[in-house]
């Protein structure tokens, strides 16, 4: 199926190809200046502190709907082994970890989606090699994300604990969770949505967990543009709407967010504990330290997310 032409009149009016440059390779987490930085850290008053990731073991969301993306698998190798060959010195435990790098909580880099030929900035898709990795915009590039994050909880000011399966979220949905929350996005924000969806997996439904779900539809992607938000993440497995509103064209705001605005996108996010405490003191901002491990060449990265408040 060719590309609509909606879809591609939205992606010329968001694009930021050659914004912060031609040889940029981090996209929107440009905006994240140091006054940005220092905006973050005014949130943190109370010192309470939220992980938002989920757990790393083998009985994670994965289901094998993604091929080769694995849950983690962490293997023991070595136990009390002596170092020096006395065991009455020094001894050490060692362990290994093989998993997809987008199996958990984590962040897709700027050339994780493509299509039609694009990647970010124009980089050529030949730049991605089974071997290396991405040689240009891998999540490596990016090597702090330190920023005042939001919390828009869209579940909650629509008055239900979870959005029905396949909600689109759309720009007014998330104007009226920013006013729930009495926050407004500025540049370089980034902006975590609260879609309720994560629920599912803690109840243990994997597959329920990953589809039908909400999330952000190709209606919130010029929202994103418009208030320069620098991330984005969810509580879901998909991250956007699934099925979304064009079901022949699938997953369009990865394509929108990724190849054409440079906007980085999170997925998997535990917002839950987040939420309860944002909904009991009224503060919906807060210090957000989410940096990506620096796999070199990495389409992803797994992190673990913590809110200051």
């Amino acid at each position: 199926m060719p590309v609509p032409d909606s879809f591609r009149q939205l992606a010329a009016e968001v694009n930021n190809w050659g914004r912060w440059g031609d040889d940029d390779e981090i996209g929107t987490i440009n905006l994240i200046t140091p006054d940005v930085v220092k905006r973050g850290v005014a949130c943190a008053k109370s010192g309470k502190t939220f992980s938002l990731a989920l757990p790393l073991h083998e009985d994670g969301p994965q289901t094998g709907f993604v091929k080769g993306r694995v849950n983690p698998r962490r293997t023991t190798f070595m136990v009390n082994e002596p170092a020096f060959g006395d065991p009455t010195m020094f001894s050490s435990s060692d362990d290994v970890v093989t998993m997809g790098l987008q199996a958990a909580t984590h962040w897709d880099s700027l050339v994780h989606a493509s299509y039609d030929g694009r990647l970010y900035n124009g980089y050529d898709p030949s730049t991605i090699t089974e071997t290396g990795g991405a040689a240009k915009a891998g999540i490596d590039k990016i090597t702090t994300i330190v920023s005042r994050g939001v919390l828009l909880d869209v579940a909650r000011s629509k008055g239900v604990d979870r959005l029905e399966p396949g909600y689109s979220i759309t720009g007014g949905d998330l104007d009226d969770a920013a006013a729930l929350g009495k926050v407004t996005i500025e540049p370089g924000d980034v902006v975590l949505i609260r879609t309720g969806q994560i629920q599912i997996l803690h109840g243990g439904d994997k597959r329920g967990y990953g589809y039908p779900s909400p999330g952000p539809s190709i209606h919130s992607v010029k929202w994103m543009r418009d208030h320069d938000v620098a991330a984005v993440a969810t509580d879901t497995y998909v991250f956007e709407a699934f099925p979304g509103d064009d079901q022949e064209f699938l997953l369009p705001v990865h394509l929108l967010h990724l190849v054409e605005m440079g906007l980085l996108q999170g997925q998997n996010w535990d917002l839950e504990a987040l939420s309860a405490d944002c909904a009991a003191d009224g503060a919906y901002e807060f210090l957000l330290e989410a940096s990506p491990e620096p796999f070199v060449g990495g389409l992803g990265s797994p992190v673990n997310p913590v809110a200051v408040k």
